[in-house]
C-alpha cells in the first residue's frame, strides 16, 4: 500500500504475492506458517537516563523520613525553577544513573528528617529504589550509591516560611 508520498507502508492484510485474503486467487493452502520468534528478539527496547532517574527518585521520596533529594546547590537551584510561572518540581533531583543494555547504577543525595537512623534508612531506601527500578525497568539494578548530604531540622522549616514572606 502506498502512502500519499509514493512509499510503501506494510499492510498486514497483503501477502508476499501483493493479495489480500479476500481477492480471488488467494491460496492459503501453499502458505506455509512463519514460525514466530519471541517478542523480546523483534525490536529494541532502550529506557532512557531521565527515566530510570524519576523511577528511582519516586522510590526515594517515597520512604518516610527522606526530607529531600539533592545537594544544597541542586535544591536551591530547583526551589528557584519552581517559583518559576511553568516551573515544576523535577522528579530526578538528585538522583544520577548510568543505564547499560541490562543494567544500571544508581547515585542518590538525600537529606534526611533528624532523629531517624541513617543506616536503616539507606537500607529501606535501597530497597524501594532497587524494587521500583527493577519492576519498572527490567534492568538490574548492580548498586544503589546513598550520599547524606545534610539533616534537616524541624525548626529550619521556620526559616524557610520567613524568607518566603520578605520576597
Amino acid at each position: 500500500m502506498a502512502s500519499h508520498d509514493g512509499t510503501e507502508r506494510f499492510d498486514p492484510a497483503r501477502t508476499r504475492a501483493g493479495r489480500t485474503p479476500h481477492q480471488p486467487g488467494h491460496d492459503t493452502a501453499r502458505r506455509t506458517p512463519r514460525l514466530q520468534e519471541p517478542p523480546e528478539t523483534r525490536g529494541r527496547t532502550t529506557i532512557a537516563d531521565g527515566a530510570v532517574e524519576k523511577i528511582a527518585g519516586i522510590a526515594a521520596r517515597d520512604v518516610p523520613g527522606i526530607h529531600a533529594l539533592g545537594g544544597g546547590f541542586v535544591r536551591t537551584m530547583g526551589a528557584m525553577h519552581d517559583r518559576v510561572p511553568g516551573g515544576h518540581t523535577s522528579a530526578g533531583r538528585g538522583v544520577k544513573v548510568e543505564v547499560g543494555e541490562k543494567q544500571t547504577a544508581i547515585d542518590l543525595q538525600v537529606v534526611v528528617e533528624y532523629g531517624v537512623s541513617i543506616t536503616d534508612l539507606a537500607a529501606e531506601v535501597r530497597e524501594n529504589v532497587i524494587a521500583a527500578v527493577e519492576r519498572m525497568t527490567g534492568l538490574e539494578v548492580v548498586e544503589v550509591n546513598i550520599a547524606v548530604n545534610d539533616v534537616h531540622l524541624q525548626d529550619e522549616d521556620t526559616h524557610e516560611v520567613r524568607e518566603d514572606r520578605l520576597q
